[in-house]
């Protein structure tokens, strides 16, 4: 039966891929939304009774400008459809666009679309590294362009400031919110925002720091009853405990949802992130088996889907990973054969290979990498996800609701813990491992 929406207060969500999409959820989730994902809008989707958030994923990072506007705001009218009546634009922690990025065109026409006047730019995750100081973005401690995000092969980023990346990509200006003000009352804050922009802005951004869960809080007790917000995925726990008033999905109730099946669980990575690196090192390290797709081998031919099938057969008793990712270097060598081309020639292979292995019976799927994420879940025709719990901050293990004996784990490339692909599977088979959360 579907949900009667007139009941709550519906937040609709829209990331720019799928394991920000799937990073978002985990966080709505785990702060007490009853949330569930869709890959795309879904317009035979039956929505369950009892939802409070519903997150779409799309894949609008890279694409076309006018595809990705397009695409957005027919996620926005369909959620309003559904009920939503507050709404979310989730895009990468890191900021991670270029001055030709689509971050900008598609929070303009949202804005636009709902009639706001602003509103709020907030990429910061405090929990993994990120966070906004003096206006600027921090990874880890370092300035976004000096730190590895700026080597990124389709997104290299080469500012820090935020205000400087937006007002490069949108129609309107950007005014930064120091952290100071973030503890004044709603009144002077918007003394000080009519200080500072100018009377002829018919839109814009404010860009507030934030460092820390107070940040956080402070940025939705002032700003949590606009309509529209955008960022990643640290601010949703705060916007969720603002609107349902610190509700708890208990842990209890989340694996009860979680039909635990000791079946045999394979990782595929392709993402080339430096945290993703180590994460294969990590696994690799420990003994277990690996097989490396070559690109230049799939190319020419002389690699194929059979060939890594094979091998993950032959090594039943394991636990494979299956990799394309190396060094940047390498990969802009690799590029030279055409970046497109080998980008699709790699998502096509793992995907592909996603399938033959759930056909086997495979059913513990980890995968490492947005792109690579949002092409295995097409590959197997699974297109809404329930949510379960947290790997690690913004990785939930997901439940296709047509198909409860499947598991995922879809992670960002710079999530996770160094032993994520380890730790992973476990809890899909229901181990107890170290709480790595926080």
């Amino acid at each position: 039966m579907e949900a009667d929406m007139s009941k709550n207060q519906l937040l609709g969500c829209v990331a720019d891929d799928f394991t920000g999409a799937s990073d978002a959820a985990s966080f709505l989730q785990k702060a007490g939304m009853k949330t569930i994902l869709l890959n795309e809008v879904q317009q035979d989707v039956v929505i369950p009774m009892d939802t409070e958030a519903i997150v779409i994923a799309l894949k609008s990072r890279t694409i076309e400008k006018e595809k990705a506007v397009d695409d957005t705001l027919k996620a926005i009218k369909w959620l309003e459809g559904k009920g939503a009546s507050k709404f979310y634009f989730k895009y990468c922690s890191t900021f991670d666009s270029t001055s030709e990025g689509n971050i900008g065109p598609v929070a303009d026409a949202v804005m636009e679309y709902l009639g706001q006047e602003y509103t709020l730019l907030c990429p910061a995750l405090p929990v993994n590294g990120r966070k906004v100081k003096e206006g600027k973005l921090y990874v880890k401690g370092v300035l976004l362009e000096e730190s590895p995000m700026k080597n990124h092969p389709l997104t290299p980023m080469k500012k820090s400031r935020i205000k400087d990346l937006i007002e490069m990509q949108s129609n309107y200006k950007a005014l930064e919110l120091p952290a100071a003000m973030l503890k004044e009352d709603q009144e002077n804050v918007q003394k000080y925002i009519n200080n500072e922009k100018k009377s002829d802005w018919k839109h814009y951004y404010i860009v507030p720091d934030y460092e820390c869960d107070e940040d956080g809080k402070n940025i939705v007790r002032l700003f949590g009853e606009q309509k529209f917000l955008t960022g990643g995925s640290g601010l949703l726990e705060w916007l969720v405990e603002y609107m349902i008033c610190g509700k708890k999905v208990s842990e209890e109730t989340e694996k009860e949802e979680q039909k635990i099946e000791n079946m045999p669980g394979i990782v595929l990575a392709g993402s080339c992130s430096v945290a993703t690196l180590g994460q294969i090192d990590d696994y690799l390290s420990k003994g277990n088996a690996g097989y490396r797709i070559d690109p230049l081998k799939l190319s020419e031919g002389t690699q194929n889907v059979d060939d890594i099938v094979e091998f993950v057969l032959n090594h039943s008793e394991e636990e494979v990973i299956v990799y394309s990712s190396d060094k940047s270097d390498n990969v802009k060598e690799i590029q030279k054969l055409g970046k497109e081309r080998i980008a699709d020639l790699i998502e096509k292979t793992i995907s592909k290979t996603a399938y033959e292995l759930v056909k086997k019976g495979y059913g513990r799927i980890v995968v490492a990498g947005g792109e690579t994420s949002g092409a295995v879940t097409k590959a197997l025709g699974y297109d809404s996800f329930k949510i379960g719990e947290s790997i690690a901050p913004g990785v939930p293990i997901m439940i296709p609701i047509p198909n409860d004996r499947i598991q995922l784990a879809l992670k960002s490339g710079n999530f996770g813990q160094p032993d994520f692909f380890e730790r992973a599977l476990k809890m899909m088979k229901g181990e107890k491992v170290d709480d790595g959360i926080r």
